[in-house]
């Protein structure tokens, strides 16, 4: 039986976000952020904002992925950031407009 990092119990169980399985592997940074987006919103456990739960799961991944990580799917997370940061701009903006 193969020893399991710490890292990877905290990925798959998660205080403050229930993951979508494989979220991370997706080839689309949009997809990924939306994701993301969709389990920190439906969460009652996170303890900061949507986004700053989001970001905060998607950065320790990359981290905790280190050199495991291809430069291929690195580049991909990091513009999955990009992303997150875009999906929650829009809902703000669309909540300042009502």
């Amino acid at each position: 039986m193969t020893k399991r990092k710490w890292s990877q119990d905290v990925t798959e169980h998660s205080d403050a976000l229930d993951l979508d399985e494989g979220v991370f592997k997706q080839d689309d940074p949009k997809a990924i952020a939306l994701s993301l987006k969709r389990s920190a919103e439906h969460s009652h456990r996170r303890k900061g904002t949507p986004l700053q739960s989001a970001m905060g799961m998607l950065t320790f991944y990359i981290n905790r992925a280190g050199d495991n990580l291809s430069a291929r799917q690195r580049h991909i997370l990091e513009k999955a950031k990009d992303e997150l940061r875009a999906a929650f701009s829009k809902k703000e903006k669309s909540h300042a407009s009502r």
